[in-house]
């Protein structure tokens, strides 16, 4: 995107957040939904496919670009970013990475446009860190797929209108062979949403559990094709998860900025003792950490999304980076919620809300654990398997 409409859009989007949503946070967190008029706001500023290509009706952002857009999106609740962030992610980027021509022509605009909201249907009850060891099976019955199984956390699932379902497609093949994806709209017969998931935070964006019970699909659901896509599903979600991990820790360094000057603003403010409590240089301390916390993460996700772009690192670098703000970003909060003291355990007051919000990061898109494992083996290489 030219340099001058990119700082438009980024001023755009930096109004709409302070000025329409951050006023609506608490409303949004109580009633655990996100108003209509924002979404369709949303829509008209082309956030449903700001990741996606130009030629889709994206805005065909960069990962450097998005990341800085992103810092925008997570200065509120990150349920505005939910809302659209599977369209521009995981769920997108699987049409953009292993679709064939005809399927991105026919569901790519309409992701891009927000007419579709696309859920990515990979996490299990049995399968989320590790999800090659997922059980949904898809078996092939003449010109159809049927598929089983059951889909655990999924995001946007009460609202979508299509579901890439990843299912097992060769029971026979090495785990991370032999799974397929497949494009399966809300409504088919046999695909049942159940109730939405009542969370910890991020109240607005819905969670549910996906059931398949025969799910019965045309071939040309199997995205890719049979010659492109079949049992190759795996490294299709593994190219979309590495490009999320980079969008989440953008999500968190923006929230983290947030945190830091609600922070700033209320020991400027807040007496006690007679005197402002940004006067005690243990405050100042806490303020000080959160910041500097919040400089290494913006940084460190810049660096991250220029290799991405360049292809020079796609698996490390992604890794290190969602590791690093997620676990930054709840330092943050934890911090944000001192500095207020017993006023930051309220509810109404943001740094409890962000608080609760930010307990998730460091669990999804890999938790920070796997993000270790991944980190340490791609550098031992063999040493690591003993």
């Amino acid at each position: 995107m030219d340099a001058d409409d990119f700082t438009a859009v980024l001023s755009e989007v930096r109004r709409f957040v302070r000025e329409r949503v951050v006023p609506l946070e608490e409303e949004i967190d109580e009633k655990d939904e996100m108003p209509a008029d924002i979404r369709e706001a949303a829509k008209k500023m082309g956030l449903f496919g700001f990741a996606l290509p130009e030629e889709y009706g994206g805005l065909g952002l960069s990962m450097y670009e998005e990341a800085q857009l992103m810092f925008e999106l997570g200065y509120t609740t990150p349920s505005l970013r939910s809302m659209f962030g599977t369209n521009n992610g995981i769920a997108g980027h699987v049409l953009m990475v292993g679709g064939t021509e005809e399927q991105k022509a026919d569901w790519l605009p309409r992701i891009a446009s927000g007419e579709v909201l696309a859920s990515f249907a990979l996490t299990e009850a049995e399968a989320g860190s590790d999800p090659s060891t997922l059980t949904t099976r898809a078996r092939r019955d003449g010109d159809d797929w049927v598929i089983n199984g059951a889909k655990r956390y999924i995001t946007n699932a009460p609202l979508a209108d299509v579901f890439m379902v990843f299912a097992r497609t060769d029971p026979d093949a090495p785990r991370t062979r032999g799974i397929s994806t497949f494009l399966v709209p809300a409504g088919t017969p046999g695909l049942t949403v159940a109730p939405k998931d009542h969370k910890m935070g991020q109240f607005g964006a819905w969670t549910a559990d996906v059931y398949f019970d025969d799910v019965r699909v045309p071939a040309e659901a199997l995205v890719g094709g049979e010659e492109k896509g079949l049992n190759r599903g795996f490294g299709t979600a593994m190219g979309c998860i590495a490009h999320g991990r980079v969008h989440i820790s953008s999500l968190c360094v923006g929230m983290a900025e947030r945190l830091v000057d609600e922070s700033v603003a209320y020991a400027s403010t807040r007496r006690q003792s007679g005197k402002l409590i940004g006067s005690f240089q243990l405050v100042q301390g806490l303020i000080a950490d959160s910041m500097t916390d919040y400089y290494a993460g913006r940084a460190t996700v810049l660096e991250a999304a220029r290799a991405f772009d360049a292809g020079t690192d796609t698996k490390i670098g992604p890794s290190c980076t969602k590791y690093f703000a997620s676990e930054m970003v709840w330092r943050v909060a934890d911090r944000a919620v001192q500095i207020h003291g017993g006023a930051g355990y309220m509810r109404g007051i943001a740094v409890e809300r962000f608080y609760r919000d930010a307990r998730l990061f460091r669990i999804y898109e890999g938790t920070s654990q796997i993000q270790q494992v991944i980190i340490a083996k791609a550098l031992l290489g063999e040493a690591a398997r003993g």
